[in-house]
């Protein structure tokens, strides 16, 4: 009897590998002419003034029991690749082997608000939490100079929680075959009671705090990843594999590349250019005949520029590359 199996095939995936990933959709649809633009007023937060920080730290740990253990009859001849990332528990924000960067800041020159229990006063930022802090300083001399009044900051960063390590290593099995073996580790870089502390000062300019119906406002905000080597580039000395066991210890030293940045914030109008609001394609409902709507609708006609106003004849430019082209004309001449 014969089988039309072929062995040792692999069974089919599930998703092809072009479903791994995906793309977005917005409901943002141009047909490129400018007779779609109109004006639309936004309230919005802009930066008045902005600092950017790099800094690094090292972290070096022995002795670090890497999993799973090497086969039985195996030996290690070299390390391919070697990867670290930060860990992160979506389960428990809390965790303490989260790697966090908390920066924390002390102004000079400036102070934060506090309410009546001593409390920072904080507002919504951008990213939908309290992040931002209000900020009180005098600003007359600078006013009188129509200028930004300068303030001074110390700012300390504490990083504490694991990092994720793996390792690809090339080993010679049992069988005398060059195998790619993998191993990882979940380490811990600082505890929550001692965390790397880095410090550093700056610089951030205000506006004024009398010409505004708004205080100036305060934001940081970091990120951070990790690059790991062996601990003095040796297999022989950095790398312990157990004979009976195979249990793998390896030396590292960690280094923590952390990015910051530090912006002075202030609520403003503005008026934009737009072509018009997202209009995303519903599922449709074999019940429903009919949907809510999730915005209100739009009914300020004169929002759309009229392009005499402009200096366009009606029906001049129908794509924004003729008007772009009519543009760099006339920027020419």
């Amino acid at each position: 009897m014969t089988s039309n199996k072929k062995p040792n095939c692999k069974p089919d995936p599930i998703l092809p590998d072009t479903d791994r990933c995906c793309t977005a959709t917005t409901g943002c649809e141009w047909d490129r002419s400018l007779r779609s633009v109109v004006t639309e007023p936004i309230f919005v937060q802009k930066v008045y003034d902005a600092t950017l920080f790099n800094l690094q730290a090292l972290s070096t740990v022995s002795n670090v029991r890497f999993t799973p253990n090497l086969p039985r009859g195996s030996r290690i001849l070299n390390v391919l690749d070697i990867r670290c990332r930060r860990f992160f528990n979506p389960s428990n924000i809390s965790d303490p082997r989260n790697l966090v960067v908390d920066p924390d800041t002390i102004l000079s020159g400036g102070e934060f608000l506090r309410d009546h229990e001593g409390c920072f006063v904080e507002v919504v930022g951008p990213d939908g939490l309290s992040s931002e802090r209000l900020i009180y300083a005098d600003t007359s001399d600078c006013d009188d100079e129509n200028a930004g009044t300068p303030i001074f900051g110390t700012q300390n960063i504490r990083v504490r929680g694991n990092v994720l390590v793996d390792i690809d290593l090339l080993i010679l099995d049992s069988r005398d075959r060059r195998v790619t073996f993998t191993v990882s580790a979940n380490i811990p870089i600082a505890p929550t009671n001692a965390p790397i502390i880095l410090t550093n000062f700056f610089e951030l300019c205000i506006p004024s705090i009398e010409n505004s119906a708004f205080f100036p406002r305060f934001t940081e905000f970091c990120n951070l990843n990790c690059e790991t080597r062996l601990a003095t580039n040796s297999i022989s000395r950095d790398i312990n594999v157990n004979p009976e066991t195979g249990a793998i210890t390896i030396d590292l030293i960690i280094a923590l590349c952390i990015t910051c940045e530090k912006k002075i914030i202030v609520p403003v109008q503005l008026c934009v250019l737009s072509t018009g609001f997202p209009e995303l394609s519903p599922e449709i409902s074999p019940i429903c005949s009919t949907f809510p709507t999730l915005f209100p609708r739009q009914i300020d006609e004169n929002s759309r520029p009229r392009p005499r106003a402009l200096g366009i004849e009606d029906g001049e430019f129908e794509t924004l590359e003729e008007f772009e082209e009519a543009y760099n004309d006339y920027l020419d001449e």
